[in-house]
């Protein structure tokens, strides 16, 4: 199995947080999975509240368990609310559906872990996410 490297993921988190600055959004924390859904690393800014390990590492919790982008278990979670929830109890580290939470990729399209970012609108997770990602060369 590839794997995201320690300082993969701390990279990851670096350019996620600069684009929540860049964009001077709330304080954001990020956690980074490894594809068995380990945590990596996780880090969060001065004044972030504090539940945001269990929100961010949920939205990347999330995206692994189903296989698809947290935004996208809001869409189920809304049709299909007592399989979300169930599910949610199912997981090692919950299941937030909000966007935010991303699968990463590699170049070969294989799955080697995923981002989940809170802190700010989900809209706005998601961006920095997405920066994180693209930032290290790898896809979402």
């Amino acid at each position: 199995m590839k794997r995201i490297s320690l300082d993969t993921a701390n990279n990851i988190i670096a350019a996620a947080l600069k684009k929540g600055t860049e964009l001077g959004l709330n304080p954001l924390a990020v956690s980074v999975l490894d594809a068995g859904g380990n945590p990596i690393a996780f880090q969060r800014q001065d004044k972030a509240s504090n539940s945001r390990f269990q929100i961010a590492t949920g939205k990347a919790a999330g995206a692994l368990a189903l296989g698809i982008p947290s935004r996208a278990i809001e869409k189920i979670a809304l049709e299909r609310p007592h399989f979300i929830s169930a599910l949610a109890g199912q997981t090692p580290y919950g299941l937030i559906p909000a966007a935010g939470g991303l699968i990463i990729k590699d170049a070969e399209g294989d799955i080697i872990g995923a981002i989940g970012v809170t802190g700010d609108t989900s809209d706005n997770d998601e961006l920095c996410s997405i920066a994180g990602i693209e930032a290290v060369g790898l896809v979402t």
